[in-house]
């Protein structure tokens, strides 16, 4: 059985071109960002046997190039699904619209409990 190792939230956005897979694939990065994961290295773990689950928010889930996210992740088995949040804002002014994404990223090992000895 799998077990979760972290979870990284960011946030994208789209100023001018109401691209939601533009604003997705910022999310993931920003999230991407702020994740290291040592322990491949200390416990000599491939990062083949990771599993990363990436979850995004957008007003219109059913637009996002869920394939040009997969793309961007540098590792693990990926899979990528698009669900209703977010956010949109319009600028009263012109009517522009800027798209906001939220995303997650999750990384999953099989269980390592053998690698890790009680105090």
């Amino acid at each position: 059985m799998d077990q979760r190792i972290i979870i990284e939230m960011g946030m994208g956005n789209d100023l001018y071109g109401m691209d939601y897979t533009k604003a997705a694939k910022r999310a993931i990065e920003d999230a991407i960002r702020h994740s290291s994961l040592p322990l491949f290295e200390t416990l000599e773990i491939s990062h083949d046997e990771m599993r990363v689950q990436v979850t995004v928010g957008v007003g219109d889930p059913d637009v996002v190039d869920l394939d040009a996210l997969t793309e961007g992740l540098p590792r693990g088995r990926v899979s990528v699904s698009a669900v209703k949040g977010g956010l949109n804002v319009t600028n009263p002014d012109n009517g522009n619209v800027i798209v906001i994404a939220s995303a997650a990223v999750e990384a999953f090992l099989p269980n390592q409990s053998k690698n890790w000895q009680s105090g």
